[in-house]
């Protein structure tokens, strides 16, 4: 039986990370990064594309667990299995790393005793290459290519190889232990020096949960915020404070659809909400090293800004299909790079900038070169922002003139002008961007307002609707009580909520992003909703939408981007950074860090 996206949990070493299924089984790893290729992919596959299972032999319902969890305040996860013969714990999680990544797992016995089988399969470049496996030392080592990986157990266990795969089997009584270490480095250096699995277990518990003691959010649904905050960190690349969106490529919007893109990237898009729950929960050094990879990202010419990058800001991001993948639930193609990044989004602007004003208002250390940065950027939105682009969506049909894009435009001249109004030392033309600011706020309105529907629409000239019109409220670009905000909260609501869910925006006729097939609904999106719904004053219903939203998530606390609402099924990329940041946004919007409720 085929898991189902929610079925997974996620472990990593804030560098990378894995996907383990209720039935034991890591089904997706890319090593050394998360953008690197696959050498589990059994998710966009079958077994023979890479997968590693622990998990009893005897069991005749072991493709489910009994039960599962992350050790509170970490991403350490315990998976449980009772039977007849007894009753094991599987122990997963990779340490923060010094030089090469690990993945450990620790079989313990609970009661009983339990045989347990393992099975491996590597397969470097997502499920393609299959390696030339040998022993060494008593470990089993798998060669292929540029890619080297190390297996071995504490005490050592017997493995053999059948069928492409290497095997194990043993037996564990109550307070036994079986670890595994699997270890990744380039082939052409020498092995990396072993860990102390055990020891390793107590040093990530202890740096997970110091972690999490930082939060300052002690509201609603506080397990909740947490367990974001800490999937917000683990999709962190550390040696550069750059953020993936998901740490996964090509899980459908659409079941059998052709939805499927590679998220292992970092968007612009993210960076104000981002910042903001980062800064409002209490983590101001992931809040600045985040602000820092945005300055150098969006260093260089203004009109080349993108709307995404690498882990390291990485520019060349190419598209191709992994054509030997069926996809995950035959969801096909696979994709590897994402097109988008050529696209032209000028709502990355107002992010960037709107992010540097949080961040100034935060009291983060500023840098001497980002205010020129900040002038550059407003530089070429003097003319640009008169500009069609492909919008926040990356619609890949015709470019419009999309009304979030032209709102986020009036964002980045709004903070500007504030910020030279605040601060009169800084240079600046204020009359000149006070003018521009005027303008395109006029223009949004008299061409991207549907006076006889009461509704801000997608783009100028167009009857369809956008969720993302919901933000301009929570921009600042009108009041909450305007009844332009107000009728275009119930339009949304009326016209893109599905089972009280919201989507992006209609996909019925495909008007707008020239892709066949439908998509669930956009979790950010029914978010922002709670949010407008908030402070258009309906907090009761507010709070009842982010309950709900609350309980879509998996058993561990995880959300994906998107959900269906009739099959009851989690799709798109996972976990999704995008949803978790919506979901501590919306609690701290309606209940502070304090749990002290607010007035709409």
């Amino acid at each position: 039986m085929h898991p189902h996206i929610e079925d997974y949990a996620l472990i990593g070493d804030e560098q990378t990370a894995a996907l383990v299924g209720r039935d034991g089984s890591v089904d997706w790893l890319c090593l050394p990064r998360f953008d690197s290729p696959a050498c589990f992919a059994a998710l966009l596959g079958d077994e023979e594309n890479g997968h590693w299972r622990l998990a009893p032999k005897n069991l005749k319902d072991a493709d489910t667990c009994t039960r599962r969890a992350y050790r509170p305040g970490s991403l350490i996860l315990d998976t449980e299995w009772e039977s007849d013969e007894g009753h094991i714990r599987v122990t997963d999680f990779m340490p923060q790393r010094d030089k090469a990544p690990d993945l450990v797992r620790i079989v313990e016995g609970i009661s009983g005793r339990v045989t347990v089988r393992g099975t491996l399969r590597l397969r470097f470049d997502y499920g393609h290459v299959m390696p030339w496996v040998r022993r060494c030392d008593g470990h089993r080592v798998a060669v292929a290519g540029p890619d080297a990986a190390w297996l071995r157990s504490e005490p050592e266990v017997h493995t053999w190889g059948e069928s492409f795969g290497t095997h194990s089997e043993f037996t564990v009584e109550a307070g036994e232990t079986v670890a595994f270490v699997l270890t990744w480095h380039p082939s052409h250096e020498a092995r990396p020096d072993l860990i102390d699995p055990h020891e390793s277990l107590r040093h990530s518990l202890a740096d997970w949960q110091a972690w999490a003691d930082r939060c300052r959010y002690k509201g609603p649904h506080q397990d909740a915020v947490l367990r974001s905050l800490l999937t917000l960190k683990a999709l962190t690349y550390a040696p550069t404070g750059g953020m993936v969106a998901a740490p996964t490529t090509s899980l459908p919007e659409e079941i059998g659809g052709v939805r499927n893109w590679d998220y292992r990237y970092c968007w612009l898009r993210d960076a104000t909400l981002t910042l903001n729950a980062l800064v409002s929960a209490g983590y101001l050094d992931e809040a600045e090293a985040w602000r820092d990879w945005l300055v150098r990202a969006a260093a260089g010419d203004p009109a080349k800004l993108q709307i995404m990058y690498g882990l390291a800001g990485e520019r060349r991001l190419p598209e191709q299909d992994l054509t030997w993948l069926d996809g995950f639930r035959g969801s096909r193609p696979v994709r590897s790079g994402n097109d988008a990044v050529q696209q032209l989004q000028l709502d990355v602007y107002g992010e960037v900038v709107d992010s540097l004003a949080l961040a100034r208002h935060a009291g983060l250390h500023d840098k001497p070169h980002v205010w020129q940065l900040q002038l550059a950027l407003l530089d070429f939105l003097q003319d640009a922002w008169r500009e069609p682009d492909e919008g926040l969506w990356e619609v890949r049909g015709p470019r419009r003139h999309f009304v979030h894009s032209k709102v986020m435009t009036w964002v980045a001249v709004d903070r500007t002008v504030r910020a030279l109004e605040d601060h009169p030392e800084l240079p600046g033309d204020l009359e000149r961007l006070r003018k521009l600011r005027d303008t395109i706020h006029q223009d949004v309105c008299e061409r991207g307002y549907d006076a006889e529907r009461g509704t801000f629409t997608q783009a100028y000239g167009s009857t369809e609707l956008d969720a993302a019109t919901l933000l301009i409220p929570r921009v600042g670009f009108l009041p909450p009580d305007d009844p332009r905000v107000i009728g275009t909260v119930d339009a949304v609501r009326a016209e893109l909520a599905r089972d009280g869910f919201v989507r992006r925006y209609s996909t019925d006729h495909n008007s707008v992003d020239g892709l066949p097939g439908q998509e669930g609904a956009f979790l950010v999106c029914s978010f922002w909703l709670a949010d407008a719904l908030h402070m258009t004053g309906r907090t009761k219903e507010a709070r009842e939408l982010f309950d709900r939203l609350v309980s879509l998530r998996n058993d561990v606390g995880l959300l994906a981007e998107e959900y269906d609402p009739r099959a009851g099924h989690q799709l798109g990329n996972f976990p999704q950074a995008f949803s978790h940041v919506g979901l501590v946004t919306t609690a701290l919007t309606l209940f502070g860090t304090t749990g002290t409720e607010r007035a709409g």
